[in-house]
């Protein structure tokens, strides 16, 4: 009984016909006797070990004959045929023609076999491969971005056509297509390959009714592992659950940095930035101004609502007021508020208390250039002549005087006040201007024009809003009802209006009309308007009924 041992290294192309061996010649086929050589390896003590027989062609013979087309320039591989013979009794004579014919017939059996389990292979390959670029083609790829592509993440060639195609369809579903598909899946291939992609795609479709703005979708994929994706929903789900409108949350991712506010950011770490900030406004805050939810809690947050909460005093409810006003306050470093708080200090000669209060009425006060507002401002007050104390209560009576643009807004006003008599650095002229911070320039110069077209002179107008200041920001056309009412319903006379301008001040229709027809009844005309609208409502309600009572 022997074993037999092959070992095929490599295998020309052989043929048998009639008995014989053919190898393939240089210039054609011709039969000739097989060059084969034999190695005996024996040991020369021990009848235990094996013998062993090397049989070797030619490695120079090609795999094909010359009559296949010579510009495949293929050549054959070499044979190597290793036979060893195990036997159990010395006296047994190796004999390899009895066995040798055989070997061979199996041997190209076999590999016939392999070969065409080879070529199939080959066809299926070039079929993907075809398939491959004709989908990469119509995604706007050209062939040296395909194979530059496939050689970045080769894992694409393990994925079925089917399964890409529908990654791009699915892509395509939430809004990414075109050239910005084209450029995603150049910068980040992995797009059409990573699992996590398939879920995230199907909760932004059909939970947010794919209504996230692809630019962002594509963003987060091109700037995080698919690997954090996992977690998406629940962080949203969070979100929504603490109290963010599901019509709102859309607009919330939107406007964050996804990768930051939510795949980067442990599920737990975002229920903690909830927790600190239900103290000061909650959620309200983030639908407001989403991309909090970018800060770092121990390095952005919680230390920007710190330093306020130290200059309110400990008021954390005064605090959440100004982050409700503005929550766009957090986004500002803490050395940039210390740097505005410190001029305000020195500067204008304000303490903790006061500029916590301007901060109040006017958290915009941050977003002011020290040097080209804050300080040209303070120290024009500090030219009309007022004190650290006038500073502090003009800026929380008239704090847009802080942010509004000097050429396009204050110059223009500053010009009307001196065309109508105010002298320029008085701490009337700076009286003056505060009380028009809060109206346009095109409505100031319409309730100019109004006045002087009933016949009021610059000195006039000036008298009134000494008197008045506020008559120089009212809407012209309630302006002109009222005049219209006091000259030809109540019968008075415009001169009236400079004894008595902040008549124009009260509401037509629910004061001044209400009130003229109910005296009118019982005292008849000739009523002063200052006593008819000065008077508080309880007061001129009870008057009312004593009257009534009276002339009963």
């Amino acid at each position: 009984m022997s074993r037999i041992l092959l070992v095929v290294d490599d295998m020309p192309a052989l043929m048998t016909k009639q008995g014989e061996i053919f190898s393939s010649g240089r210039n054609g086929v011709s039969p000739r006797p097989p060059a084969f050589f034999l190695h005996s390896q024996r040991s020369p003590s021990s009848a235990s070990v094996p013998r062993s027989a090397t049989f070797s062609s030619p490695k120079s013979s090609p795999l094909l004959a010359s009559s296949e087309p010579s510009g495949i320039g293929l050549r054959a591989p070499s044979l190597h045929v290793q036979c060893r013979r195990v036997i159990s009794s010395p006296n047994v004579e190796f004999k390899p023609g009895e066995w040798l014919s055989e070997t061979i017939h199996q041997t190209v059996d076999i590999l016939e076999r392999n070969l065409k389990y080879l070529i199939g292979l080959l066809v299926k390959s070039l079929d993907f491969s075809v398939a491959l670029d004709v989908l990469f083609q119509e995604l706007g790829l050209n062939e040296r971005e395909t194979e530059s592509l496939l050689t970045r993440d080769p894992d694409l060639r393990l994925k079925s056509i089917r399964s890409l195609r529908a990654r791009v369809a699915s892509l395509k579903s939430v809004g990414i297509s075109g050239l910005e598909l084209c450029h995603l899946v150049v910068k980040c291939p992995s797009v059409l390959a990573a699992g996590e992609i398939d879920p995230f795609i199907l909760f932004v479709r059909d939970q947010l009714d794919g209504k996230v703005d692809p630019m962002q979708l594509k963003r987060l994929f091109m700037s995080t592992e698919p690997r954090f994706l996992a977690g998406f929903e629940e962080k949203v789900n969070l979100l929504i659950d603490s109290g963010i409108p599901r019509e709102k949350i859309v607009h919330v991712l939107d406007n964050v940095n996804l990768t930051k506010a939510l795949s980067l950011k442990p599920f737990e770490e975002i229920e903690r930035l909830l927790n600190f900030l239900s103290c000061y406004g909650g959620v309200d805050l983030i639908v407001r101004h989403p991309p909090i939810l970018n800060f770092d809690m121990d390095t952005q947050l919680i230390p920007r609502v710190e330093f306020l909460l130290e200059l309110s005093g400990g008021d954390e409810d005064a605090t959440g007021a100004v982050l409700r006003k503005l929550p766009t306050f957090l986004k500002y470093r803490v050395e940039h508020l210390e740097s505005h708080v410190e001029f305000l200090r020195s500067f204008a000669g304000l303490d903790d208390q006061e500029i916590f209060r301007i901060i109040l009425v006017f958290p915009s006060i941050v977003s002011a250039s020290k040097e080209r507002k804050l300080r040209p401002r303070i120290s024009f007050l500090k030219e009309c002549g007022l004190n650290s104390n006038e500073i502090f209560k003009f800026l929380t009576k008239a704090p847009l005087f802080l942010g509004l643009s000097f050429e396009g807004n204050i110059a223009y006003k500053l010009g009307f006040l001196v065309k109508i008599g105010y002298k320029y650095r008085t701490k009337e002229f700076a009286a003056a201007i505060g009380s028009v911070t809060r109206t346009s320039c095109e409505n100031m110069q319409k309730v100019i024009e109004l006045f002087l077209s009933y016949g009021f002179s610059c000195e006039d107008m000036l008298l009134m809003s000494r008197k008045h200041p506020q008559i120089l920001q009212y809407n012209p056309d309630s302006l002109e009802e009222k005049v219209e009412y006091l000259v030809g319903e109540m019968g008075r006379d415009l001169d009236e209006l400079l004894d008595f301008p902040a008549f124009l001040g009260y509401k037509l229709d629910s004061r001044i009309k209400h009130r003229y027809e109910v005296k009118k009844k019982i005292i008849g005309e000739g009523m002063s308007i200052n006593k008819l609208l000065n008077v508080s409502s309880e007061r001129f309600a009870k008057k009312k009924v004593e009257k009534l009572v009276h002339k009963a």
